[in-house]
């Protein structure tokens, strides 16, 4: 049986997977990845495609997903996924 800590990390994880596939989809994205940094309590999400989207587009598309989904992150970095 999970501990009240483990559900509730459990519960966080799929917040950051629900924000980062709705980004994803939002995007027209075909890959897409996050990272966490506890340090500077930050999230960075990397988005194939993000590239081709102005500065203004991206914050029209992104802001209600962010906001709806508020998650407890000092700051939330959408960056261009590099495929190789």
């Amino acid at each position: 049986m999970q501990t009240k800590e483990e559900q509730e990390y459990q519960s966080f994880e799929e917040d950051v997977a629900l924000l980062v596939n709705a980004l994803k989809d939002s995007f027209e994205s075909t890959e897409a990845n996050a990272r966490i940094d506890d340090l500077n309590n930050s999230l960075y999400v990397y988005l194939e495609g993000l590239n081709e989207y102005e500065d203004l587009e991206i914050e029209e598309i992104a802001s209600p997903l962010l906001e709806e989904l508020d998650l407890d992150f000092e700051h939330i970095y959408l960056l261009p996924l590099e495929t190789n």
